[in-house]
């Protein structure tokens, strides 16, 4: 070409100038994972020497694309901003959506009109694809989405059986892992609670709890028992009124697992009310290691899970379904790790 060009250069010039295909070109340009970096340096250092600019409009009606990806919690906003657990996975979404031409459609789902009205706007294809978090069983949008064949990553899963793809954490191996710290620092009633028995994460933290109580039944005064669960609902508020009906039914209780840090603030909160002191009367665990539980008093022992990275695989793996369109579904389950602080 000289150094010169006739007209706007095309995708097929910038393949040529960097020396690969032509669908690897889109693949750089979609933003899809699925490049190798000396591939992507390669496009990138191309369409810079060419000027190539992508006809988005085009590139849009061409692939029934609209360029935007829905972000849908179906919680009240009270949940959203007073949990650090949704902020840590909107940071990691967006951070991984920074480098691509993507938009970030937050959709907050509360009553049945609005999941009905969310549902006609995923009919008309307005979204390229959908993130999905703090996933109910009875939540009827992955089926949904599942008929439309749109695209969709769920943060968690409905059951064992997930049909839709998903990012996970270690729930069962977390609190299976908590406990048993428990256990092995001479706790002998040790209670747990729970999220929302409707939460397939809810009821893996309780699997954990459960397995690590039945393989260490001799060192308990007594095996699993009912009466040292008691459900919450992932709230502060719901942390505290499951710690005031395990104090009424286990006065003696010597460990609290709480299936969240912020169940176990509320927790705290009731056990200092009740003149027990954490950790010497009770001890107590919590689960994501957040912001709350480094400024807790005394600071929370809890189970860390990658948060901001579940946001950021998340979007990955949602981006490789829009950009190769397969039928493929991935299932991602990330580790967790026990930070031992004070309160135990």
């Amino acid at each position: 070409m000289n150094g010169r060009h006739s007209g706007r250069p095309t995708l097929e010039e910038v393949a040529l100038r960097a020396g690969v295909g032509r669908g690897t070109v889109s693949r750089v340009i979609n933003g899809s994972p699925r490049v190798s970096d000396r591939a992507k340096a390669a496009v990138e250092a191309a369409i810079a020497e060419l000027g190539y600019v992508p006809n988005r409009a085009a590139r849009a009606l061409a692939g029934n694309r609209t360029d935007a990806i829905a972000l849908v919690i179906p919680e009240p906003e009270t949940r959203l901003f007073a949990e650090p657990y949704f902020s840590d996975i909107i940071r990691g979404i967006g951070a991984e959506l920074a480098d691509t031409d993507m938009q970030l459609l937050l959709t907050l789902i509360r009553t049945p009109k609005e999941r009905a009205r969310f549902a006609q706007y995923l009919a008309a294809h307005r979204v390229d694809g959908v993130l999905l978090v703090s996933v109910h069983e009875d939540d009827p949008l992955p089926d949904l989405l599942e008929q439309l064949e749109m695209p969709a990553v769920l943060n968690g899963r409905r059951s064992d059986l997930e049909s839709v793809s998903y990012v996970d954490a270690d729930n069962v191996g977390g609190a299976r892992a908590a406990v048993a710290h428990l256990i092995a620092r001479g706790r002998r009633q040790v209670a747990t609670i729970t999220g929302p028995p409707d939460m397939y994460v809810a009821r893996s933290r309780l699997d954990g709890y459960r397995q690590a109580v039945e393989a260490a039944a001799g060192g308990l005064d007594a095996g699993f028992d009912t009466a040292l669960v008691a459900r919450g609902d992932f709230t502060e508020e719901g942390g505290r009124r499951a710690m005031r009906e395990l104090l009424v039914r286990r006065p003696g209780i010597d460990a609290v697992f709480a299936a969240s840090d912020v169940m176990a603030a509320g927790a705290r909160a009731v056990l200092r009310e009740s003149g027990r002191r954490v950790p010497d009367d009770v001890a107590l665990v919590g689960f994501e290691d957040s912001a709350i539980a480094r400024h807790m008093d005394p600071a929370l022992t809890s189970v860390r899970q990658p948060t901001e990275e579940m946001g950021r695989t998340m979007a990955r793996v949602l981006l490789e379904e829009i950009a190769e369109r397969e039928s493929v579904r991935r299932h991602v389950v990330l580790a967790t790790e026990l930070v031992q602080r004070d309160s135990v």
